[in-house]
């Protein structure tokens, strides 16, 4: 009997442990999720090529008042804004509004541009989950 509600409990305590961090924390170090998402940012699901897996990681930067002009991504890719605000925009009118310290799970092959709001430069680090020899970034006119 003493065995069964041990094993209980320790069933129990594994089950209902916390989701697991990618470091435990300490004095040393600590982790903060700053994204963790199944969808992008415009509720389509997150979906990983075919091939050889790449990922490429960029820090981009938009002057004061520029845009990235349209443009879609037929891979998966999160970006974290460094510094600034930009503004995201969908051709169906759809916005996301973000500034320093905020993330995203961008849009899959769906057109749209960004565009910085702001006073001074936004900067960005994305990553991109692509597979080797696939493009990143297909510009309208490409299309």
């Amino acid at each position: 009997m003493k065995v069964a509600k041990y094993f209980c409990i320790v069933v129990l305590a594994l089950v209902c442990q916390p989701t697991a961090f990618a470091f435990e924390t300490s004095t040393a170090v600590k982790a903060s999720v700053i994204l963790k998402a199944d969808t992008s940012w415009d509720d389509k699901p997150i979906i990983y090529p075919e091939g050889k897996p790449e990922i490429t990681g960029f820090i981009i930067e938009i002057a004061p008042g520029g845009e990235t002009g349209w443009h879609l991504h037929p891979v998966s890719s999160f970006g974290l804004v460094l510094e600034g605000e930009l503004e995201v925009q969908l051709k169906n009118g759809a916005l996301k509004r973000l500034k320093a310290g905020e993330a995203l799970a961008e849009v899959i092959n769906t057109l749209h541009n960004g565009r910085n709001l702001g006073s001074i430069p936004v900067k960005l680090v994305v990553f991109y989950a692509g597979a080797v020899g696939q493009k990143l970034t297909v510009n309208e006119h490409a299309e």
